[in-house]
C-alpha cells in the first residue's frame, strides 16, 4: 500500500506545551481560533459542554485542561478527524471527561442535555467571497448543506433551559450570526478580535443564552498583535494563563 493511503501527521503543542495535539499535515489545522474559543468558555464542575465540528479535538483539549471537573462531548462528521480526536484525548489523559461522537449535527435530535454548546463553524458560505481554501480544507471551511442557522438550531436542541452557546466566526458574518440567534437566543455578548490596534476586527467571539432577555453587549476588542509579537493579553491567553472575558 502506498504512503498516500496514510496521511502525514504532525504533533503540535498548545497552551505553551501543556496540550499535545496530533493533526493532519494537509487540510484543516487547528490554531489561534481554537485556543480563543476554548478560552472564552465558562463552566463549573459537573457541567456538560458540547462542541460541534470538533476536528482533532483542539478546543475540547484546551478547555478541559483549564475547566476541571467539566464533562465534554465532541461531535465530528469526518471519521478520520474523529479518530484523531479520540487519540488526542487519550494522549492527554482526558478519556474520563471527553467523549467523541461521529455524525451530522443537522441530524441531532433534541436532548436538552448540555449546559453549553461551542463551535467554530465553516467560514466560507460562498467560496467566491474570499480566496478559496485548498482542497483539503474545503470540507471544514465550506458549509455546504449545513449553513450557520443549522448549527445554531442544533445547539438550541442540545442545550438545557438558559443554556449558553459560544462561537467564533468571521467578523463580516456578524449580521448572519445575529439573525440565526434571533429565533431561540438572547442576552448576546460580542467580543471583537482585532489583529492590531486601529485595524478592523477579523473575528468575533459571540455568546448567547437560550431565552435570554438581557440587552446585547458589545465588549472592548481583544487586540492580538503589537510590534513583532503578541500583546500581553493575547500572549497570556495563548499560554493558557488567562481567559477571554465574555462579560
Amino acid at each position: 500500500m502506498s504512503d498516500a493511503a496514510f496521511p502525514a501527521l504532525t504533533l503540535d503543542r498548545l497552551l505553551d506545551g501543556q496540550v499535545s495535539l496530533t493533526q493532519f499535515t494537509e487540510g484543516y489545522r487547528a490554531g489561534m481560533d481554537a485556543v480563543l474559543l476554548a478560552a472564552a468558555l465558562e463552566a463549573r464542575p459537573g457541567d456538560h459542554v458540547v462542541e460541534f465540528g470538533c476536528g482533532a479535538g483542539a478546543v475540547l483539549l484546551c478547555a478541559a485542561h483549564r475547566l476541571e471537573g467539566v464533562i465534554f462531548t465532541g461531535h465530528e462528521k469526518d471519521d478520520s478527524a474523529a479518530g484523531l480526536a479520540v487519540d488526542n484525548v487519550a494522549r492527554n489523559g482526558l478519556t474520563d471527561r471527553i467523549g467523541i461522537r461521529t455524525g451530522d449535527i443537522a441530524e441531532l435530535r433534541q436532548s436538552h442535555s448540555a449546559d453549553q454548546v461551542a463551535f467554530n463553524p465553516p467560514f466560507f458560505d460562498d467560496p467566491k467571497a474570499l480566496r478559496a481554501p485548498k482542497a483539503g480544507k474545503q470540507a471544514a471551511w465550506l458549509s455546504g448543506s449545513a449553513p450557520l442557522g443549522v448549527w445554531v438550531q442544533a445547539a438550541a436542541r442540545t442545550l438545557k433551559a438558559k443554556g449558553r452557546l459560544t462561537l467564533i466566526h468571521r467578523a463580516d458574518k456578524l449580521a448572519d450570526i445575529l439573525a440565526a440567534l434571533d429565533k431561540s437566543f438572547g442576552s448576546v455578548v460580542i467580543k471583537p478580535i482585532q489583529p492590531r490596534e486601529g485595524q478592523p476586527a477579523k473575528r468575533v467571539l459571540v455568546t448567547a443564552r437560550i431565552g435570554g432577555r438581557a440587552p446585547l453587549q458589545l465588549l472592548a476588542p481583544l487586540i492580538l498583535h503589537e510590534g513583532e509579537g503578541y500583546t500581553t493579553e493575547a500572549d497570556a491567553i495563548f499560554r493558557g494563563q488567562a481567559v477571554v472575558g465574555m462579560g
